[in-house]
């Protein structure tokens, strides 16, 4: 099966997120990061931040913790390329697996950070492996202080499709 190139460049829909303290302490302690910067906000002060910063990788797994309804943007629930490519590929059978990751840290997210994300299709793609067809779809999502504009995290996500 081609894939569908014409996609790549397309806007994912819009999210935003409020980082809260006990979230981000308890994704610390479940990656076994114990420091006490990640639970006690002195120590974040005394570290340089104005509150408790967000372990690394935090950003994967913020959306699951702090998306809340009330705040989504309008197009929030609009058509998410990602969600129609995968549903194409899981209609002929296979394996979805998490590739790679990487995080591009503008500043240091912390709690109270309230960030708007605004992801796109950034590649699709098709290799051939051992007999089997495997698809990459890359993604980007920028989030954004909601406040001033300025980046905090751009995120690089990609997920295979192995048939």
């Amino acid at each position: 099966m081609a894939v569908d190139t014409s996609v790549i460049g397309k806007k994912m829909p819009t999210s935003r997120v409020v980082l809260e303290r006990g979230p981000v302490s308890n994704f610390a302690a479940a990656t076994t990061d114990d420091k006490p910067i990640y639970r006690d906000p002195e120590v974040a002060r005394a570290a340089g931040f104005d509150n408790i910063p967000a372990a690394p990788t935090y950003s994967f797994a913020w959306q699951h913790f702090g998306a809340f309804p009330e705040l989504q943007p309008e197009d929030a629930s609009g058509p998410n390329p990602m969600f129609e490519i995968m549903g194409q590929l899981r209609g002929s059978g296979g394996l979805i697996l998490h590739g790679e990751q990487e995080f591009i840290y503008h500043r240091t997210p912390q709690v109270g950070d309230d960030l708007v994300g605004e992801g796109r299709i950034k590649d699709l793609y098709e290799k051939e492996s051992k007999g089997k067809t495997m698809t990459f779809i890359v993604t980007e999502t920028v989030w954004k202080d909601a406040k001033s504009g300025e980046p905090v995290v751009t995120a690089l996500f990609n997920l295979i499709h192995r048939a």
